[in-house]
């Protein structure tokens, strides 16, 4: 670990305290985001999906559990997978313990992805998980909110990730998006993609706060799923 200036406590409280009025206007800016977000204008959601959950057949509609508010997890886990993605695995291990809360403040929060249910129940077993999670393998959902690409797609290093600002480095990508419902009609408000997540993962926050932050320089291959980290003695 590298070494920084040791001071006083007079010197490290007045450098501190620095800090804190940027930290305060970091937060006057991120509340002013945040209203700018649910600002946002509706899209009308058209198509009728239809998911398969653990109990058979569950509408986009009764996702919200008759909640009117509903966060997806585009959680990346092809048909063919063996295990979901190891980096959408982390962030969802943020999420289980939360659901109660979102559920109290009427919002449902639900995983989709393309792997088949039976594959789906028995990774969110391993991982000890239990928010709800379903597959939408028959039907053109994670196409629509561009997080599932053709292999044409793929190839054609196109940007048709991120709202068209990034090319796609897989069929499967991850991203969130939140739909609110009005009695029958269901509205996409806000979808969000790749550096986009980082809000939404508490662990990355904390790591943000010690000296060696994130220590990311070779990118994410430290990441293990949570059942395949090697024991620290």
């Amino acid at each position: 670990m590298t070494m920084h200036p040791v001071v006083s406590a007079d010197e490290w409280n007045a450098a501190r305290k620095a800090l804190l009025a940027r930290e305060k206007e970091f937060t006057r800016v991120r509340d002013a985001l945040s209203a700018a977000r649910r600002d946002l204008p509706w899209q009308k959601v058209e198509k009728d999906y239809v998911f398969t959950g653990e109990r058979g057949p569950v509408t986009l509609s009764e996702l919200f559990a008759g909640r009117d508010q509903l966060i997806v997890q585009h959680f990346m886990f092809g048909p063919d997978w063996k295990a979901g993605c190891k980096s959408c695995s982390f962030w969802m291990d943020n999420y289980d313990g939360i659901v109660v809360h979102l559920n109290h403040r009427d919002v449902s929060l639900v995983a989709i992805s393309r792997a088949p249910i039976e594959t789906l129940l028995a990774y969110r077993k391993r991982m000890g998980w239990h928010f709800d999670w379903v597959s939408s393998l028959g039907n053109s959902f994670n196409y629509d909110f561009a997080v599932s690409f053709t292999r044409d797609d793929v190839a054609s290093g196109a940007k048709n990730y991120n709202f068209g600002t990034l090319p796609t480095y897989g069929e499967e990508a991850p991203g969130i998006s939140v739909f609110a419902r009005d009695g029958d009609t269901i509205f996409r408000t806000y979808s969000t993609y790749a550096r986009g997540l980082d809000m939404l993962n508490g662990a990355y926050h904390l790591l943000d706060l010690v000296p060696k932050g994130r220590d990311e320089d070779d990118g994410m291959d430290w990441l293990r799923r949570r059942d395949e980290y090697e024991t620290i003695s």
